[in-house]
């Protein structure tokens, strides 16, 4: 049997599989055909499939709904968006479309809450989770936001004196906010260091909220919150933190009547890798019975259940692909595939946090394999991606100089983070710009269609930023 790409796929994984499939041997991605797209656009070019969003939602959302039922729940399941995740209209758009919430985290988020409310994207029903440090500046625009009608605005304290901010901002009127607490979890046994800075301690929420919230004429407890930052999961650590938070919602509960809402945080993992295995069901189902069961047992009300899905809600509908320029031996065993951007600029969490993505070849499935490093054209040594860092084989199609068509790549699922963290639209490292970047939804007869939102960023464009003339 030849040694060729697609024989080492299908060997290893399931395959084709959701929002990857061959067609006339080039890779398609949620049925969109990459060979024309290469052949519309060029290379590079970043890509969003709308679609998807809706999809991952919809999915999440009945997950949810259906635990809630199995179980005889009593509260209601509110999914969140979190904006930092990707703040670009056509994306938001594309959540919003699915009656999401939206969560902010910083108060620039509160603008554009604003002007999604101005243009009439959103109402004053919308539900706004309110996380992050919420300076002064950030709190006057929360209150601004209650002023024009949205009473579902929720500021999730995220430190005590934020409360004392919030009050004296108060002070003379006749309005009540409603917050929430956000507890401070452990973090994993192997990061820097053991409490998240983010949220109140553990041993400190029930006397600060005797203290400090109970009679404040100010605010209302609705809501706890706690996030692991490693996202939901069925491992002893998530479970651990998950218990420990929902005791102290319990607790809470026995002495405030308001509180009614209890947030989960941090979203679904996504798919990193073609053998990705999570069952949703099952950690849905998991949830709303564990809440359930101790809820009963203590004879209490079940809680609201909210999640704040980020990257589970784009991170799939987004890829971004690259043309193989050249080829480099460098010594026996290494050989560089240097691609036409910069692996540093375009995806910066495979470098900054060794993030994982889906990495495919779009053509050349037919040919035999090897193993590669990837390497932008950057200057700098970061700019790479290979099989040391992320305790995988890279392994792409072999070809010569003399074939007639390059080699292209996929980085696939990349939806979230990368361009606010790289600052898209911004001066770029090395000066490599921004690649093209094409939209692709459907129209009101659910035919597909492709427009570019944004060309590759020019010289004068750079330049301009820069103060040169």
């Amino acid at each position: 049997m030849k040694n060729s790409y697609s024989n080492l796929i299908k060997q290893s994984f399931k395959f084709p599989q959701e929002g990857f499939d061959l067609n006339n041997g080039f890779l398609t991605f949620h049925g969109v055909s990459l060979q024309e797209l290469i052949k519309k656009h060029g290379t590079p070019f970043r890509l969003f499939y709308l679609p998807n969003i809706g999809e991952k939602i919809n999915r999440a959302r009945n997950t949810f709904d259906k635990a809630i039922k199995k179980y005889k729940y009593n509260g209601n399941y509110h999914y969140c968006y979190c904006t930092k995740c990707n703040h670009f209209s056509h994306v938001v758009s594309a959540a919003l479309q699915h009656n999401v919430h939206l969560e902010t985290s910083s108060s620039f988020d509160i603008d554009l809450i604003l002007n999604l409310y101005k243009e009439g994207s959103i109402n004053t029903n919308l539900i706004v989770i309110n996380n992050g440090y919420k300076t002064t500046e950030y709190l006057k625009k929360i209150i601004a936001l209650y002023d024009i009608g949205f009473k579902n605005v929720m500021v999730v304290l995220d430190n005590k004196s934020e409360l004392k901010r919030l009050t004296t901002l108060l002070k003379g009127t006749d309005k009540k906010i409603k917050i929430g607490l956000r507890m401070a979890i452990n973090e994993e046994a192997q990061s820097s260091y053991y409490t998240s800075r983010m949220g109140i301690r553990h041993n400190e929420v029930l006397d600060f909220f005797n203290k400090e919230v109970k009679n404040n004429d100010y605010v209302e407890l609705k809501m706890l919150h706690f996030f692991v930052d490693s996202g939901i999961k069925d491992s002893l650590y998530f479970w651990e933190e998950f218990n420990k938070a929902l005791k102290l919602y319990i607790d809470l509960k026995k002495q405030s009547f308001s509180l009614d809402a209890f947030n989960l945080g941090g979203g679904f993992p996504i798919r990193n890798n073609l053998g990705f295995d999570f069952d949703y069901e099952y950690m849905a189902n998991e949830i709303i019975k564990n809440i359930k069961e101790s809820c009963v047992a203590e004879n209490i009300s079940e809680p609201h259940v909210f999640t704040e899905f980020g990257k589970y809600t784009v991170g799939e509908s987004g890829a971004i692909i690259f043309e193989v320029l050249e080829q480099k031996q460098q010594n026996d065993n290494e050989n560089w595939y240097l691609i036409n951007n910069s692996l540093m600029n375009t995806i910066p969490d495979a470098w900054s946090i060794k993030e994982k993505f889906i990495l495919l070849p779009v053509n050349k499935w037919s040919n035999e394999y090897k193993r590669a490093n990837i390497g932008g054209i950057s200057c700098d040594r970061s700019d790479y991606y290979n099989s040391e860092d992320f305790n995988q084989e890279v392994l792409l199609p072999s070809y010569t100089e003399n074939d007639k068509e390059p080699l292209y790549l996929g980085f696939f699922h990349t939806g979230a983070y990368q361009d606010a963290i790289s600052g898209y639209g911004g001066i770029k490292h090395c000066l490599i710009p921004s690649p093209k970047h094409v939209i692709i939804d459907k129209d009101k007869d659910g035919n597909l269609i492709d427009y570019v939102y944004r060309n590759e960023q020019s010289a004068e464009e750079m330049f301009k930023l820069l103060g040169y003339k």
